[in-house]
């Protein structure tokens, strides 16, 4: 038999939720023919598939051990550096300006060096993220941006954090601007564009549309000229709606695509010029909070800013 005293990270979740997270060698199946035949219980009595656990809940579980240990028994963030470059930290979130090349999370070319990785290593070695004693919970990122985009993302620190990210990311209550450089001079000076957006998940590519069907999603992206040189424009970009590759498919659509940009555009003689990777940064965070932020009051109205975007500065001599 093993007892689990719920902690405060771990609250707030269904119990086969934390359950898969705590225990990855269980199968689901017998996961769940466990709490019906109450060989899993909560504080003494029937657990329920869906219960949100509250911190001081005892979990009993009546089950073999080979099936109740964890599914690594090693460190997965020993393998990446602890180095982070960081915006801004506190005792709850982390503000990381992430290189383009690097990948947020593992997937099928990278397993090994990781965002998240880095940012476990890093708290690990702080002492503030000690796996041993956590149930489930582990430092998690809160948005996400291409592999070969750089520029700011979020890590929360703990459940609660991570919960009113992902809360105030959803309802649109941070605002995000990138920098970006596309080919050729834009017609006005700043616009709202909008049309709709497919993706493709085979390819990984997305492709815009003017017309509305069931497939696709409304995009809507504002850009604004900050500055112009031999037939390259600055813009930054205000994301209004968060879709996969938004910002390179919209821009190329209208005949823009972004300076290094080999899906989008066709960047031959970009990559001879060393621009092998998109040039476009997320590079400035509002928190525009319009509801009770609970843990993450304090945030509200705070802006935070990368002051040296790499393409900004060697193209156009800008700084923030």
């Amino acid at each position: 038999m093993r007892q689990i005293i719920v902690k405060n990270n771990d609250a707030g979740q269904r119990l086969d939720k934390f359950l898969t997270k705590a225990f990855g060698n269980m199968p689901k199946s017998l996961m769940y023919k466990a709490i019906r035949t109450k060989k899993i219980k909560i504080n003494r009595g029937r657990a329920d598939i869906a219960y949100k656990l509250c911190e001081g809940d005892v979990i009993d579980i009546y089950l073999n051990d080979d099936l109740l240990t964890p599914a690594k028994s090693r460190y997965e963030f020993s393998s990446a550096p602890d180095k982070v470059d960081i915006v801004y930290e506190d005792d709850n979130i982390m503000l990381l300006n992430k290189p383009e090349g690097l990948a947020v999370h593992p997937d099928n070319n990278e397993y090994r060096d990781t965002l998240i990785w880095r940012v476990q290593h890093y708290l690990f070695n702080k002492g503030e993220y000690i796996p041993d004693n956590e149930n489930s919970f582990k430092p998690a990122l809160a948005n996400r941006i291409d592999r070969n985009t750089c520029g700011i993302v979020i890590a929360a620190k703990n459940a609660e954090a991570l919960r009113i990210l992902n809360d105030k990311i959803k309802s649109r209550e941070l605002d995000k601007f990138y920098l970006c450089v596309v080919h050729g001079k834009m017609k006005r000076k700043s616009e709202l564009l909008e049309g709709y957006l497919e993706k493709n998940e085979d390819k990984n590519q997305v492709y815009i549309s003017g017309k509305k069907t069931d497939a696709n999603r409304l995009i809507r992206t504002k850009y604004t000229v900050l500055d112009y040189k031999n037939d390259l424009s600055l813009l930054e970009i205000e994301l209004l709606t968060g879709r996969t590759h938004q910002i390179r498919a919209h821009l190329a659509s209208i005949g823009h695509s972004l300076l290094g940009d080999g899906k989008y555009g066709v960047n031959k003689e970009d990559r001879k010029k060393g621009f092998v990777h998109q040039a476009l940064c997320s590079y400035r965070l509002r928190f525009s909070f319009k509801s009770d932020a609970g843990l993450l009051n304090y945030l509200n109205g705070k802006e935070f800013s990368i002051k040296s975007v790499w393409f900004a500065k060697e193209l156009f001599d800008y700084y923030i």
